[in-house]
């Protein structure tokens, strides 16, 4: 039944989607009894599906609230936003030992149209959330890059602007959430080298030391979901996600944490698998993670056609072999250079392949965690140094992929996150090698709102990198990309003040793949 509160939430939240105000989701969630404070998302958009999430969490912050007994969750999908002209009216049981989380896989849809979706639990009902199959078939797609929104660090302003730009798909390539501890509030100047300093601010703060333990994770997940622009964003546009380091452990590769000297092989194993347990709970993905033993397993890689971009989502953190010669920024060590070491691991290697090869879309999408385009921190003519946590660690296994890429792959576009940096980039067969094929372009948006204390080293040696068209470490942001038959266009939004939730959005820079 349609009722007056039903009517309110609905024309609330179809305001914020298309960007006429945003509503405070939280308050919302307060007005229907708190079942729903995470808001809605959904994600894995297919031609005739799509997962729909929600989580059960009257008190979001201390477990999520709710009793240990399942719970019946009703979930509706209409083809129109006043949830009037119902497709699917269904239940599923949300349970306890996954935090009351709900994954809906919405079935039987037609390709390339919109739809709306509402849970209820009891008499409360969720915000409406609007979503989108993809359609193979279609002309264009707009697809929004997001990454690293270090809650303390700043306002998720750039989410507002993504929300009201209502793009057909979110591709989210990791560092939703952040591990560390809490920090102190307020602006500091920071010394960044050269003897020049640099404002960094935390805004706001996260709600527990270090995180390690399952109720950490959903604990930290559940803060960062709280934000009302991050909610619009979820609520406004299907994604396709992946994580990064931070979702874990910073710099995390394989089994093998960051710090190995301050926990045990078992106490990470355990920590990653609860990591991976409360990321699967709060994300719109259709499997949980994969146990044996003490060994957790999520599945983040597959292919997705959005019109004329076939999207492959990597994953380039579970297969990966350790960062060589220590990690950071330095020069190749003799370990790096071996043939035996990976950053997809084998299995997925053979996938991309495959995938890249049957791919017969007119651009071939890469959604990697960490930089594909070589980047020096040196002038030459000494040995680049470089950032050996990026695919700058694996040369043998890009170099493989790059050998891939050029062999009849029709026009490879890489959008990537990690950095903290806006770049766009012409990608080579051979790194540092201008002479050798051009094989395709890497697009990196600004992130969301983690800063950047080694911009200034980037900026010093922007000349020995003149593969790189575009770079901007300073401010915040996220890309708007729009594919065609013919082009990608890329817009690199930056956010004005990163330290105010209702800052300016703007337009840095707008270019197109084939002017590159």
């Amino acid at each position: 039944m349609f009722n007056d509160l039903s009517r309110r939430r609905f024309m609330l939240t179809t305001s914020a989607l298309f960007g006429v105000s945003l509503i405070d989701q939280k308050a919302l969630a307060a007005a229907n009894g708190g079942h729903f404070s995470l808001g809605v998302a959904s994600g894995s958009p297919r031609a005739d599906q799509v997962i729909l999430w929600t989580r059960l969490a009257p008190d979001p912050l201390n477990g999520g609230g709710m009793a240990p007994e399942p719970a019946k969750v009703r979930v509706r999908l209409a083809r129109d936003p006043a949830m009037m002209d119902i497709l699917i009216d269904d239940f599923v049981t949300a349970h306890a030992a996954e935090a009351h989380s709900v994954h809906f896989s919405a079935r039987g849809l037609e390709p390339g149209r919109e739809y709306w979706y509402q849970f209820s639990y009891g008499t409360d009902e969720s915000p409406v959330g609007r979503t989108r199959t993809s359609d193979p078939k279609a002309g264009q797609v707009k697809i929004a890059l997001a990454y690293c929104q270090h809650y303390e660090s700043g306002f998720y302003a750039a989410y507002r602007d993504l929300a009201a730009w209502s793009p057909d798909c979110v591709i989210h390539t990791g560092d939703y959430i952040y591990e560390g501890d809490i920090g102190t509030l307020g602006a500091q100047m920071r010394p960044v080298g050269g003897g020049e300093r640099r404002l960094f601010e935390t805004v706001r703060l996260h709600n527990s030391a270090e995180i390690v333990t399952l109720w950490d994770y959903r604990n930290r997940h559940a803060l960062y979901r709280t934000d009302p622009d991050l909610q619009s964003a979820h609520a406004g546009a299907p994604w396709i996600v992946g994580f990064d380091d931070h979702e874990i452990d910073n710099n995390w590769a394989g089994n093998t944490p960051q710090d190995p000297e301050k926990q045990t092989h078992t106490e990470f194993l355990l920590r990653k698998m609860a990591a991976m347990q409360a990321y699967y709970e709060h994300m719109p993905i259709e499997k949980p993670p994969l146990i044996a033993g003490l060994e957790a397993s999520l599945q983040i890689y597959g292919a997705y056609r959005l019109g004329p971009a076939q999207v492959h989502m990597l994953d380039t953190r579970q297969f990966r072999s350790d960062q060589p010669c220590g990690d950071n920024r330095k020069a190749y060590c003799e370990e790096a250079l071996s043939d035996k070491r990976t950053i997809l691991g084998k299995t997925q290697e053979a996938w991309l392949k495959k995938s890249l090869e049957r791919s017969k879309a007119a651009f071939n999408v890469l959604a990697t965690q960490v930089w594909f385009t070589p980047y020096r921190y040196n002038e030459p003519p000494e040995a680049p140094v470089v950032n050996l946590d990026s695919w700058d660690g694996y040369p043998v296994a890009r170099q493989n992929l790059s050998d891939i890429l050029a062999n009849d792959v029709s026009n490879p576009v890489l959008l990537t996150g990690d950095w903290h940096c806006a770049m766009a980039s012409t990608v080579y067969q051979r790194p540092f090698d201008p002479s050798s094929k051009r094989i395709g372009h890497e697009l990196v948006g600004g992130p969301i709102s983690s800063g950047c204390p080694w911009a200034r080293d980037m900026e010093q040696v922007r000349a020995a990198n003149p593969h790189v068209s575009h770079l901007n470490g300073r401010q915040r942001g996220y890309l708007r990309t729009t594919f065609t038959a013919d082009t990608c266009n890329a817009e690199f939004r930056v956010v004005e003040d990163v330290g105010r939730p209702d800052s300016a959005v703007l337009t840095d820079i707008e270019l197109r793949t084939k002017d590159l």
